[in-house]
């Protein structure tokens, strides 16, 4: 292994010891944003050698069932992930993991950009589910590192304008650098209609597309009050199990509702984006941290220092 980022459900197992209906009975290796160096292969393997630099998506069918047939094998119940229990993860020197869901970094991709590969993947699932494509104007809730990466992914796709909300003026800026058209800090006490009418006054339109990325009750609320009718709401963000929302507003418009679970079929697309300059990433690693200080990376993220923290696994390299 080479590099591994932190994700904000790595913090919620460390701290919590469950996510929803995944808890923890055993101890667990954290990490599944990550890419290394070949060491070895299975005799079958014929993809790949030593030597070789991959990005390693997480999630593997264990079955040949509907889900993997109909090509959305992230849905299937007996999926293998990476440090969702009782899976490990791949924080650690060394790892193994099915060839065919190892992918060969291009040279000029590096290994930094390989482990984020994985959130970018969020990014693409998102923006396909919610149907963007050119011209297309979206709203994007939170500017943590999901509504980043739906930023880049939805800029890429071609959305012609894009407005991103959070709470903290520095995510903003770094929203702005990576192509937002419009930045809206929002405060806890805004009402969601209130927003949502600050929303269309900025871009000059109700957004035909929302991509909610912070599973918070009022910002599902701003939402679907501030889509246009027609348009889509995609729920990225997980917050609490049951939420009040104003139904039928989007019922009557023919507002979609739609959720994403992961993503699949994303790690081709990502490469060949991350390879052609088409999308950069690079800007969302703000803290870096070798492998023996996992603990104060964590902590780092737990404080929502920074966007990405990675840590370097590889003793003998701990360059980008």
């Amino acid at each position: 292994m080479h590099s591994v980022g932190i994700c904000g459900s790595d913090v919620h197992y460390w701290q919590h010891g469950r996510i929803g209906d995944f808890v923890l009975k055993k101890p667990m290796v954290l990490g599944h944003e990550a890419a290394g160096r070949v060491v070895k292969v299975g005799s079958a393997v014929t993809h790949l050698k030593p030597g070789n630099r991959v990005a390693i998506e997480p999630g593997v069918p264990r079955d040949m069932d509907e889900f993997f047939k109909r090509g959305q094998y992230n849905l299937s119940p007996t999926i293998f992930f990476c440090a969702t229990p009782p899976d490990d993860g791949n924080l650690c020197r060394y790892y193994t993991h099915n060839a065919n869901f190892c992918y060969k970094l291009p040279d000029n991709v590096t290994f930094e950009e390989g482990a984020l590969i994985e959130p970018l993947s969020v990014g693409i699932h998102a923006c396909r589910r919610a149907g963007v494509t050119l011209g297309s104007t979206v709203l994007i809730c939170g500017a943590g590192p999901i509504g980043l990466v739906s930023l880049i992914v939805a800029k890429a796709m071609g959305a012609s304008k894009v407005i991103i909300t959070d709470l903290f003026a520095e995510r903003l800026a770094m929203a702005k650098e990576l192509g937002a058209d419009f930045q809206l800090t929002v405060k806890k006490e805004d009402g969601a209609q209130v927003l949502a009418k600050k929303v269309k006054e900025i871009l000059g339109t109700q957004p035909q597309i929302t991509i909610e990325c912070t599973g918070v009750e009022s910002c599902i609320q701003t939402a679907l009050y501030a889509t246009c009718s027609g348009g889509v709401v995609l729920l990225v963000g997980l917050g609490a199990e049951m939420t009040t929302v104003p139904l039928v507003n989007a019922a009557v418009r023919e507002v979609d509702i739609r959720g994403v679970f992961r993503y699949c079929n994303t790690y081709p697309m990502a490469i060949a984006m991350l390879s052609s300059g088409k999308v950069n990433v690079k800007p969302l690693v703000t803290h870096r941290f070798p492998l023996e200080q996992a603990g104060q990376a964590f902590e780092t993220t737990r404080q929502g220092l920074g966007i990405k923290v990675m840590l370097k696994c590889d003793k003998n390299d701990q360059n980008p």
